[in-house]
C-alpha cells in the first residue's frame, strides 16, 4: 500500500506546494504527492530547452515561512526554469505545526530533501540528527563569504556547519513623527535620559488625544527583551545578562535600562495597561496615532504598509544608550541559518546544488531589495539595492548592527529575566537585589546545564563588543 504524504497526517496545516512540470523519475527521499500543485514552477518553454535532457532529479523542499512564500516560490521556478543539473525541485510551505511536522518526516521516512531552519529548532533539529553537515560540500571561497557569520550553537555545533545566514532582524527605535513634531522635538533620543525626557513631553504634547510617549509589548515576558537588549548590547552591556568574557550571567549593566524604564512608568509617560499589550495590538496603538515611541525590528516597514496602515507619519531611529556613546553594537537578531539538506537525503549533491543557487549573492540580495529580511551576508549588504517597501531603509545595518556569539540557553528556577523586569519596572523596588537574585540563579541554571551537557559554552577572555562593529558593514 502506497504510503500516505506525512503532512496528510497533521491536521489543520495549510499547505502551498509548488513544482516544475517534468519526470518524477529519480525521486530523492520525501518524495511523497503533495495534495495539491500549481504549474507555478513551470519552465517557459525557452528556458526549459536549455535546460538539460532526460529524467529529473526530484528534491523536496519543506519550509514554515509563510512571509516568503511568493518570493521562495519564484525563486525557485527560475532555478527550475534554468538550472542545467536536470533538478526539479518541488517546495511546501506550511503554515501551521513545521516542527512536528519535520519530526513525523523522519519517523516515517519521508523527509524532505531541504529543510528551512530558524535560530528556535535548529538546536533540536541537529540534536535529532536531521541535518547534513555542510563543510565537505563548501569551497574556500564559498565559505569565506560566511566566515564571520559562522558561530558555534548559531548554525555550528562542534565545528561542523549545517546552515549558513541569509536575512535578519535589526533593532531601532520606532517613532511617531507628527507627535515629536507637536511637542517640539527635533530629532529621536540618544541617550537614556533622552528617552524618559522625550517620552514626557511625548505625553504633555498628546494629552487632547489620548497619546502617550513611550510603549513596550510586555503581556510575555519577551516584551522587556525588545526594549532592553538592543540598547544594553549597543551600551557595551551584556547581551540577554549574559556575559562571554567571563562565561557567566550577569544582569548589572541591565540596572540604567530598567531604571529607565521604571522612572517612565513613574512619570505616566507609558501607555496605560502595557501589562496586558502583545505586539499587534501595539502596533495598532502606534499606527492610530496613540504611542510616540516604541523599540521593534524590521518587520515594521511591511506592518505598516499592509497589516496596520498608518495614519501617521513615523520613522526609525538608531538605538540610544546610556550615555550616548556607542560601547558595543545592537544584537543582528534570528539571522545565522536559514537552509540545510536532510541527512536522509539520497539526493545530497544535488541539493548542495541548488543549495549553492539559493546562497548565491544575486538571490540573496533580492531577498534585501524585494522587502522579504534584512540581509545578514556582508557581499549582499555591499551591493543590494534600496528595498522596495518605503522605511525598510531605515533597518539596513549600519555599522552598529552584528551577529553576536549565542547565548546559552537555560531555565532558572522561579522568575525569568522579563518576568523579574516588568515586575520592577510597574512597582520598583530594590533593583540590586532583584539582579543579584537573577545572577545567582541563572547561574545555578547554567551549571546544571553544563553538567547535562545541554550547554558547553566556555569563556572568551578576549571578547569585546566594541570589536563587532562593523563586521557586517564598515
Amino acid at each position: 500500500m502506497k504510503k500516505k504524504p506525512v503532512y496528510m497526517a497533521l491536521s489543520g496545516a495549510l499547505l502551498l506546494t509548488m513544482t516544475a512540470c517534468g519526470s518524477e523519475s529519480g525521486s530523492g527521499s520525501g518524495s511523497s504527492a503533495a495534495p495539491s500543485k500549481s504549474s507555478a514552477g513551470s519552465a517557459p518553454a525557452a528556458a526549459a530547452t536549455s535546460a538539460a535532457s532526460g529524467p529529473k532529479t526530484k528534491l523536496t523542499y519543506w519550509t514554515g515561512d509563510r512571509g516568503a512564500a511568493d518570493h521562495v516560490k519564484a525563486e525557485v521556478a527560475k532555478y527550475n526554469a534554468e538550472n542545467k543539473d536536470n533538478i526539479e525541485v518541488e517546495v511546501t510551505i506550511m503554515a501551521d505545526n513545521y516542527d512536528q511536522s519535520v519530526d513525523v518526516a523522519f519517523a516515517s521516512n519521508q523527509a524532505p530533501d531541504i529543510i528551512k531552519m530558524s535560530n528556535s529548532n535548529f538546536p533540536s533539529f541537529t540534536k535529532k540528527g536531521y541535518l547534513e553537515p555542510l563543510d565537505s560540500y563548501m569551497t574556500p571561497d564559498f565559505k569565506k563569504r560566511f566566515e564571520k557569520q559562522l558561530l558555534e550553537g548559531g548554525n555550528q555545533i562542534d565545528g561542523k556547519t549545517y546552515s549558513l545566514p541569509n536575512y535578519g532582524i535589526t533593532w531601532r527605535l520606532i517613532y511617531n513623527v507628527d507627535l515629536f513634531e507637536k511637542a517640539g522635538i527635533k530629532e529621536p533620543p540618544k541617550t537614556l535620559k533622552e528617552l524618559v525626557e522625550t517620552a514626557k513631553k511625548l505625553t504633555e504634547a498628546g494629552k487632547a488625544t489620548g497619546a502617550y510617549g513611550f510603549a513596550g509589548n510586555f503581556k510575555n515576558n519577551g516584551g522587556y527583551a525588545r526594549s532592553a537588549n538592543p540598547i544594553v548590547a549597543m551600551s557595551g552591556g551584556t547581551l540577554d545578562g549574559f556575559d562571554f568574557k567571563t562565561g557567566k550571567f550577569d544582569f548589572t549593566s541591565h540596572k540604567p535600562m530598567l531604571e529607565a524604564l521604571r522612572q517612565m512608568r513613574k512619570d505616566g509617560s507609558m501607555l496605560p495597561g502595557v501589562e496586558q499589550l502583545d505586539i499587534d495590538p501595539l502596533r495598532a496603538q502606534f499606527a492610530e496615532g496613540k504611542i510616540g515611541m516604541y523599540i521593534n525590528h524590521a518587520s515594521e516597514p511591511g506592518v505598516y504598509k499592509n497589516q496596520f496602515p498608518a495614519k501617521i507619519k513615523w520613522s526609525a531611529a538608531q538605538l540610544p544608550t546610556f550615555d550616548g556613546t556607542v560601547k558595543g553594537a545592537a544584537p543582528f537578531s534570528n539571522a545565522t541559518v536559514w537552509l540545510g539538506i536532510s541527512s536522509s537525503s539520497k539526493q545530497k549533491d544535488k541539493a548542495w546544488k541548488f543549495l549553492q543557487y539559493m546562497y548565491s549573492p544575486e538571490v540573496l540580495k533580492s531577498y534585501q531589495e524585494d522587502s522579504v529580511g534584512i540581509s545578514a551576508v556582508p557581499d549582499v549588504l555591499a551591493v543590494a539595492k534600496k528595498p522596495n517597501i518605503p522605511g525598510m531603509e531605515l533597518f539596513v545595518p549600519t555599522k552598529y548592527d552584528a551577529m553576536y556569539p549565542v547565548v546559552p540557553s537555560v531555565t532558572p528556577e522561579g522568575k525569568n529575566l522579563g518576568d523579574e523586569a516588568f515586575k520592577y519596572i510597574l512597582d520598583g523596588g530594590d533593583l540590586d537585589k532583584v539582579i543579584n537574585d537573577l545572577n545567582t540563579r541563572y547561574n545555578a541554571a547554567l551549571d546544571k546545564a553544563k553538567q547535562a551537557g545541554t550547554v558547553k559554552n566556555q569563556p572568551d577572555p578576549n571578547f569585546d563588543p566594541a570589536k563587532l562593529q562593523g563586521t557586517l558593514v564598515k
